[in-house]
């Protein structure tokens, strides 16, 4: 492409681009219309292209966990109701129950998932391609990046591509790194970097292209709608892969494989597992993510069946399809709930959906990887950000041309950062009543005409049942992903893999513990700025130097301390008992702060040793090359700190 149309490439379907190159090496153009689409517009299939109901499944999850949910109001209701519930029970009753129904949909969720798993049985919900099955389609893997490390991208795409042209398979796919990243200096090192990596990778017949755009309109997905209406009509497929994402090359495959069979395929999504974690919440994650994710991911996959979710990356999509129904409008009002979808990904599936393409999960295929931040504090940034994309969808959810499946999607999507506020109200309002059960003479006669007392006897026979109950629930998906494990280390016969999964499920058990309530905490606080107008802003995502200090660790778990001792003087005035039973949400914000300083450091043996995964063990040949060759980019164009001298170079 010349210098003129790189600078100013228009199209019906693309404002004005201008690169931050100038770059000698993209493809030439291939412009794709993508027009915008309306939420209040409604579509009507044909009879020939309307996807299957697959209410079975979705009825058992549903019914299954509103049929928990009222067992436990009611066991709530009876210990609580002695005589006349008063208003402030009433609301704890119904805080209370709202929290266990969101714990016992995702267990629930997870134990479908688990039985398949359990029989040696696959949970896709679109068949697995064999290795040797043809593929002519062409597929685009896209790099959409913001600020992150070029050399541990290049080193993985180069990974990526080395195994590609061991399958033969190099002319089927192309890779494009698409840069929102800002300023001149950090531009120019970027730069330099995927320059060199093009020059390497063409002389090995790959086509690798990197463009800058001056505008990040839109963010990630203006980033992808920007390279569909430029270059989309070349590919019929892309993948999308974030800065920390790896994917072998027979899953690259795999997954173009699947989608040439199945033309009513728009979107197939892999499962990444979590990988190259070095500080202690790291591993914890991984270890969680590696062995309760799988029947959490199968279940999804057999309830949504083609009417999944996304989830923004690792995943191939069918680039007419995409083009077709998934431009996003701009949505009302001002931020945070009006201007350009932040959690885009949610919403393309459902307009995937409602245009009758199929949005799957193959939940068993392995080869897909990621990343994850390094410390709590990261970790809650990231989690911020979110938690507004998914409020956000508040404002589409009601929408007359949402989909059934996808109002679910939404709703549950914006119901996983607002439970968070009901279950910190629910103690709330039991701390509340706690104290007035100790402070307030009750009235045994509640009718003049009663001749007799009504005695306040609480049975602790039935709060028991409850406790264990939910306990259970709560422990539920723990529980089978420790099955699964113990299944696969006695079928290779490895004892030492069953004790280390069975210690492993208690350390990340006692951590998650600790942790969920600083979560709670912040993402009650994150929602109640996003209600109020704060906007969380786009921040560069940290992927490692994790290491936080204990100074810092305790200024940004301040409030959870503080919090912490309000609760707990108040529950040891009431009892010692109720501080006993509140005393893991105490005890995660009175730690917080040290919680936070440990786990963003580097796990210790013992650490490893239970939360290894088998990644960790006997890692990949994708992720071993992929270390070795990030770091052979690290040696050769070091760091930012060269970025002035790299950009006089440019």
């Amino acid at each position: 492409m010349d210098q003129a149309v790189n600078e100013n490439f228009v199209d019906a379907a693309a404002p004005v681009v201008k690169d931050a190159g100038p770059w000698a090496h993209l493809p030439a153009a291939a412009p794709l219309a993508m027009p915008v689409q309306d939420f209040n517009r409604r579509i009507e299939l044909a009879a020939k292209t309307m996807r299957r109901g697959y209410w079975v499944p979705r009825a058992a999850i549903f019914a299954g966990a509103a049929v928990l949910t009222a067992a436990f109001g009611y066991e709530l209701f009876g210990i609580l109701a002695f005589a006349v519930m008063t208003p402030l029970q009433f609301l704890f009753l119904i805080l209370s129950t709202i929290s266990f129904g969101w714990i016992a949909l995702g267990s629930l969720s997870g134990a479908i998932g688990f039985l398949p798993l359990f029989a040696g049985e696959r949970a896709d919900s679109v068949p697995v391609p064999r290795s040797d099955d043809p593929l002519t389609t062409r597929t685009a893997l896209l790099f959409p990046v913001y600020h992150e490390d070029p050399t541990r991208v290049a080193g993985a795409i180069e990974a990526m591509s080395d195994e590609l042209r061991e399958l033969g398979r190099t002319g089927l796919f192309d890779i494009f790194v698409l840069s929102d990243t800002r300023g001149d200096l950090d531009g120019a090192w970027e730069a330099r970097v995927y320059q060199a990596l093009g020059a390497k990778l063409r002389a090995g017949d790959a086509r690798f292209y990197y463009r800058r755009r001056l505008e990040n309109h839109a963010r990630k997905a203006g980033n992808i709608a920007e390279w569909v209406g430029r270059f989309g009509s070349a590919y019929e497929n892309f993948v999308i892969l974030d800065g920390d994402s790896i994917m072998a090359g027979q899953t690259l495959v795999t997954l173009a494989q699947a989608m040439e069979q199945d033309p009513e395929a728009g979107l197939i999504q892999s499962v990444p597992r979590l990988v190259g974690g070095t500080t202690l919440l790291q591993r914890l994650q991984q270890f969680a993510s590696n062995v309760y994710g799988p029947a959490v991911a199968a279940g999804l996959s057999f309830w949504h069946r083609d009417q999944g979710n996304y989830w923004g990356h690792n995943a191939i999509i069918r680039t007419e399809a995409f083009a077709s129904a998934a431009g996003l409008p701009d949505l009302e009002g001002r931020k945070p709930f009006g201007g350009h979808i932040m959690s885009h990904d949610f919403v393309e599936a459902i307009l995937l959906q409602r245009a009758g393409w199929g949005v799957h999960m193959m939940s068993s295929l392995e080869g897909s990887y990621e990343g994850m931040p390094p410390n709590i504090v990261d970790v809650v940034t990231r989690d911020r950000r979110w938690a507004q994309g998914n409020l956000q969808h508040l404002a589409i959810v009601s929408q007359p041309g949402v989909t059934a499946m996808g109002r679910v999607h939404l709703g549950m999507g914006a119901a996983s950062y607002l439970i968070s506020g009901v279950w910190a109200m629910s103690l709330a309002v039991g701390l509340v009543l706690a104290l007035q059960g100790q402070q307030i003479i009750p009235s045994y006669f509640q009718d003049s005409k009663t001749l007799f007392p009504i005695w306040p006897i609480i049975d602790p026979g039935a709060a028991l049942r409850l406790f264990l109950a939910t306990l259970c629930v709560v422990l539920l998906p723990k529980g089978l992903g420790l099955i699964l494990e113990l299944k696969r280390a006695r079928i290779a016969g490895d004892w030492i893999h069953a004790i280390r999964s069975t210690l492993g499920v208690m350390y990340e058990t006692v951590y998650s513990m600790l942790i969920a309530p600083i979560l709670m905490l912040t993402q009650t606080v994150g929602s109640i700025q996003i209600f109020a107008g704060l906007d969380s802003g786009w921040k560069a995502q940290k992927r490692d130097d994790g290491a936080l200090s204990f100074e810092d660790a305790m200024v940004f778990a301040r409030w959870h301390t503080a919090i912490g001792i309000i609760v707990g003087v108040i529950a040891w005035t009431v009892s010692p008992g109720l501080l006993a039973w509140m005393a893991p949400v105490v005890l995660g914000l009175l730690l917080a702060g040290p919680v936070s300083w440990i786990t963003s450091r580097r796990a210790g043996w013992l650490a490893n040793w239970v939360l290894g995964t088998i990644e960790d063990r006997k890692p990949p040949a994708i992720l071993v090359a992929t270390e070795a060759r990030s770091l052979e980019w690290a040696k050769r164009l070091p760091g930012a700190e060269n970025a002035q001298l790299l950009a006089e170079a440019a």
